[in-house]
């Protein structure tokens, strides 16, 4: 599995589980969160595979943690990587010659359509923590997702070597997921004979000498 997806920078940790404390806080820098839409965005979560809500105060709890005094001054690391991964899912869906399995098609489109849009829980242009909501519902959404992520990301490698060997440009080559997988299978199938061979021979087991007594 591609290492940019396999190791995650952990959101932080009060989004992770059950929340039953006081919901006091209200603002994530600077900004007042609105109920109406934490509602709008627990809704959005559940359909794409978060079925355990946020409150308010899990949201600004967590903007407070990644703004803390002496951190760095861009989004961190946590975000940056989640943003990537939204980048993988828009590729994938904008790549003409990959047909997504149906199962990740809607919740693919989903994460992107609210990536894209202005009218989010959380203003793109707070600093640092501007993409949060993004990053939570890719995070959300990434079970669902990471195999498919991941089998887009190994077929773009194939196709750009493919491509290269035929002196061709990947976007000018006709590679299809169908090609991919028949490419894959006999990989695969080369694969096990390459095993096979290491691990037998095919010569038939010397005899044993004669000894004369």
């Amino acid at each position: 599995m591609n290492v940019l997806f396999s190791t995650a920078n952990p959101l932080p940790t009060i989004l992770q589980a059950p929340f039953d404390g006081p919901t006091r806080r209200q603002c994530i820098n600077g900004f007042q969160l609105s109920s109406p839409e934490v509602d709008r965005f627990n809704r959005l979560l559940a359909r794409i595979g978060r079925h355990q809500g946020l409150e308010t105060d899990q949201l600004a709890s967590a903007g407070r943690e990644l703004c803390r005094p002496g951190n760095q001054t861009s989004a961190p690391p946590c975000i940056r990587q989640r943003l990537r991964w939204i980048a993988a899912v828009e590729q994938l869906l904008g790549d003409r010659r990959w047909e997504p399995a149906n199962e990740a098609t809607d919740t693919a489109a989903a994460i992107v359509e609210y990536a894209r849009s202005r009218d989010d829980l959380i203003p793109d242009w707070l600093p640092k923590v501007g993409r949060l909501d993004d990053a939570i519902v890719v995070e959300a959404a990434w079970p669902q997702l990471s195999a498919e992520v991941d089998d887009y990301m190994e077929y773009s490698r194939v196709r750009s070597q493919l491509a290269h060997q035929r002196g061709l440009t990947a976007s000018a080559f006709e590679f299809t997921r169908a090609d991919f997988e028949e490419f894959r299978y006999e990989a695969a199938v080369f694969a096990e004979h390459e095993r096979r061979i290491r691990e037998s021979s095919y010569l038939p087991a010397s005899a044993p000498m004669f000894r004369v007594h």
